[in-house]
């Protein structure tokens, strides 16, 4: 069983400023700012949202099949997809553009100033769910607006259930953009604060988006997440993480556990708490793919935080 995993692949660059921007950004001048900040702490990861969720989906046994469009300077990257055995066949190169890319620089109050470079993602669409074999089920996650409009609608007409995973890129889309997603989808997943822009966007409670796909996901990151489903609400706690260092990647880490859960047909409060715990884990950790640890491990600390042993299916 393969997951279609459509969405972005991009390098984070991280930067640390040891100060705060309020000591140097001026509100009474901020119409003509221009401002320096020395970043003696840098780190740069991989990060995209399709890699990152086959980068977890794959940590559990499960096999991701991503699908995204990259730049001419994606070797890197390449590289460490292949060391996690994570297959790259529909990975489409654009020779004459860059991987999508973040630059991120954070002060000492947590404050972030980020610039994003969409790059390759633009051409999301030129990949086609089609083109991929074996598939049983598929994701839709954030990626160019064209390309997650086009792989949503494939993955209906070829009968592909798949997760709507708007994120980021809800604001590429009105209320009826949306609501053909939710008609198109499987099943949806946002967090808290996305949420309250689809709602608003399409005048929808959650039981109603609810009645019209298997189930709506909300993260409430420590606080968990609620799963509505036709006729039940399942609240899923959070797991406790050894230590909170980087919450960057952990609705994406969310997402590879929920994959697994519904590859292997596991119920929905075993699911959630699969998911829950697949993000605690990676908080504990900077970036996005840095975390590991082996299914008794992870056995282990699900039996420590939820009380139950948890059944692997073969």
């Amino acid at each position: 069983m393969s997951a279609l995993i459509c969405g972005s692949f991009a390098f984070d660059t991280i930067m640390v400023f040891n100060d705060k921007f309020k000591h140097h950004i001026l509100p009474e001048q901020v119409h003509i700012i221009n401002v320096s900040f020395l970043v003696p702490d840098l780190r740069r990861e991989f990060g995209g949202c399709a890699g990152n969720i086959a980068y977890n989906l794959k940590l559990l046994g499960g096999d991701p099949l991503p699908m995204g469009t990259v730049g001419m300077d994606f070797g890197p990257y390449a590289d460490w997809l292949d060391s996690c055995e994570i297959a790259r066949t529909h990975i489409t190169t654009i020779n004459h553009s860059y991987t999508a890319q973040a630059f991120i620089t954070t002060d000492m109050d947590d404050n972030q100033i980020t610039a994003f470079h969409p790059g390759a993602m633009s051409f999301s669409h030129y990949n086609q769910v089609s083109q991929a074999q074996g598939i049983t089920i598929g994701m839709v996650s954030p990626d160019g607006r064209e390309g997650m409009l086009q792989h949503a609608r494939e993955f209906a007409d070829a009968a592909i259930p798949f997760i709507f995973d708007p994120g980021q890129g809800m604001t590429l889309f009105d209320g009826n953009d949306i609501l053909q997603f939710i008609e198109q989808a499987t099943w949806v997943i946002v967090n808290d604060y996305e949420w309250q822009l689809m709602h608003e966007r399409t005048n929808l409670s959650e039981q109603q988006v609810a009645q019209r796909v298997q189930a709506l996901i909300v993260t409430k990151g420590a606080e968990g997440a609620v799963i509505y489903t036709t006729d039940t609400v399942y609240q899923i706690p959070s797991a406790q993480p050894h230590a909170a260092n980087d919450p960057t990647g952990c609705g994406d880490a969310f997402r590879g556990g929920l994959l697994y859960g519904l590859m292997k047909d596991i119920d929905w409060e075993t699911t959630g708490r699969i998911a829950s715990l697949l993000g605690a884990i990676k908080i504990e950790h900077h970036g996005t793919q840095n975390h590991t640890f082996t299914l008794e491990e992870f056995k282990h600390r699900f039996k420590k935080n939820f009380d139950y042993t948890l059944l692997l299916p073969s």
